[in-house]
């Protein structure tokens, strides 16, 4: 079913060159537009796409078959809406923003009815940015979230887990928006506001002298793109305040034990931790 397609990658970074590198081993032809023309004559010369251009190149979006936009949230909506008037008949398009709840709806309901936009979230990602660091072997360990909505075909679900399974996820599944702004405030956006605030709590210029591998484990993610992130933050406000409010409640509740030399309370805490995180390992 996904033999022989034609992929448009919109926002050339470490996202979308691993997404180009994994396709292109599949021999479908890659195309990308982004705005860096170093990052395109990179890709070019290392044979990452076929095509680039700089610019909304009528002609290159217009040979895509599946649309995949690596644009920030905020400007997804916008490039889909200023540019659909090219997209080829019965085009697939998608996206690997990390928050759904601000761009499905809108595009969903601007996008010309001969075309299917299906949300799609990759687990994935490095601390590092941009197509020089792109890895389709960042993959292989993750997962794949699939967000279709009433309006979405059988057909475009089914191509979407076979590019997730070209790709080499380790597990695809489905959540509806709501789901996945919900789950992602929990797995992703408060990790990386417990690794961020890790950080901020001590000032002290030797603790790389110091440290081992659980600090660096722990703050691994602590390396944020401040515009990129500050953003999904934002836009999914209301389940990431939430899941904040649990989490320092239960540090509360921690801090209460150890203060009261409550011993069986902290041990049943690291007994349901260590249980939990076996599912993990299996």
């Amino acid at each position: 079913m996904i033999k022989g397609k034609s992929f448009l990658i919109v926002g050339l970074g470490l996202l979308g060159g691993s997404v180009a590198m994994g396709l292109r081993k599949w021999n479908h032809k890659i195309y990308a537009i982004d705005i860096d023309k170093n990052t395109i004559d990179y890709a070019l010369e290392k044979g990452i796409i076929d095509e680039g251009n700089t610019q909304p190149d009528p002609q290159l979006i217009g040979k895509a078959d599946v649309i995949i936009s690596g644009l920030y949230p905020s400007l997804v909506v916008n490039w889909i809406e200023q540019n659909q008037q090219y997209f080829k008949k019965d085009a697939i398009i998608t996206d690997v923003t990390g928050v759904k709840g601000a761009v499905v709806d809108k595009i969903q309901q601007i996008l010309r009815p001969d075309c299917e936009f299906i949300g799609v979230h990759p687990m994935a990602g490095k601390e590092v940015s941009g197509v020089q660091y792109a890895d389709p072997s960042i993959f292989l360990p993750a997962n794949l979230i699939i967000t279709p909505t009433a309006k979405n075909s059988q057909t475009a679900i089914e191509f979407i887990y076979e590019m997730g399974k070209e790709l080499r996820f380790n597990n695809i599944c489905q959540l509806s928006v709501e789901q996945h702004d919900k789950m992602i405030g929990y797995l992703s956006q408060l990790t990386h506001v417990i690794a961020v605030s890790l950080m901020n709590a001590n000032d002290s210029q030797h603790l790389k002298e110091y440290t081992g591998d659980s600090f660096r484990d722990l703050t691994r993610i602590a390396k944020i793109n401040e515009n990129l992130w500050t953003e999904l933050f934002l836009l999914n406000r209301e389940n990431l305040v939430e899941e904040i409010d649990a989490f320092v409640a239960e540090m509360n509740d921690f801090r209460d034990a150890l203060q009261n030399e409550d011993v069986e309370k902290m041990k049943r805490k690291f007994i349901t931790s260590t249980q939990r995180r076996k599912y993990f390992d299996k």
